[in-house]
């Protein structure tokens, strides 16, 4: 870890963090109250991904669907209007819009092979611009003057490290720029997400051979075709299954730096606060916690 003792995180000049856990725990709230004190460069892996690295794939599936209506397919022949996503750090719609859900396209569900790809996709994306991160960490020093910097990161991060492979590349990456920050969820928190979740399901990104298998599993308990499986029955029925899959890698990648609550970060209202409950948290992993 780049801070192995409370002494040394209060004391550096360069406070550089990562967050990482479930969607929904508070790693957006911290960051931008971090971001809104002054001194904190905020780098959001999501909007990285969706203006840098998808940023095409967004616009030519919209300029697709433009292209079926006549009218709009002239203008867009003739280069006489322009389409573009419009994503900032509170509105990623555009991302999870091109993720889609995977079943019947009557009931605007992706096919299965094309949502495989729009998954591999994400994928790689989401593994650059976490790799991007050290970059970011000079660049807002230098061209902004940041001496502190957050990495926001998607709850999909466990997805795609090896966090007991001592040499991991992503984890090995990103824990030599920033202390890796665990928010931890109790059980509440997570039957509240699946309650949330279920009142307006959203894209997901899975790990392939996980996403193979909740596919495989579906159609067998329900008996149904690919293309006749209702796309929010899916994800709701694989959310749940998902939270589970992703708990205990997100536990085993706090080795790789320091844990803190959900319930410890709603209490947090100031930067010094969130100080103070960074340090306790590495005192108690000194200490063994």
């Amino acid at each position: 870890m780049i801070y192995n003792s409370a002494d040394e995180w209060r004391q550096a000049a360069h406070k550089r963090i990562l967050f990482y856990g479930m969607s929904g725990l508070g790693k957006t709230y911290l960051s931008q109250m971090l971001r809104d004190d002054g001194d904190w460069f905020h780098y959001s892996i999501d909007y990285r991904i969706g203006t840098r690295y998808m940023g095409e794939y967004i616009a030519d599936n919209a300029k697709a669907e433009a292209m079926k209506v006549p009218f709009l397919r002239e203008l867009l022949m003739t280069d006489s209007i322009y389409i573009g996503s419009n994503i900032t750090f509170q509105n990623l719609k555009p991302v999870a819009a091109y993720l889609g859900k995977p079943g019947d396209p009557d009931r605007g569900g992706v096919e299965i092979e094309e949502y495989r790809r729009r998954q591999d996709q994400f994928e790689q994306a989401e593994i650059k611009a976490l790799m991007d991160t050290g970059y970011f960490i000079e660049r807002a020093e230098r061209l902004y003057g940041y001496p502190n910097f957050i990495c926001d990161t998607g709850g999909s991060i466990c997805e795609w490290a090896d966090p007991d492979d001592p040499e991991d590349p992503l984890l090995t990456e990103l824990s030599q720029h920033c202390l890796m920050i665990w928010i931890e969820g109790s059980e509440a928190h997570t039957e509240e997400l699946v309650r949330r979740f279920d009142r307006a399901p959203k894209p997901m990104a899975y790990q392939p051979d996980f996403l193979s298998r909740m596919w495989d599993a579906y159609l067998a308990e329900f008996a149904v075709a690919p293309d006749k499986v209702d796309p929010d029955s899916f994800i709701r029925w694989t959310y749940a299954k998902a939270l589970a899959h992703r708990q205990p890698r997100y536990r085993a990648m706090s080795r790789w730096g320091v844990t803190v609550s959900a319930d410890d970060v709603r209490h947090v209202q100031s930067t010094d606060q969130f100080e103070d409950l960074i340090a306790a948290s590495l005192e108690k992993k000194a200490l063994g916690g």
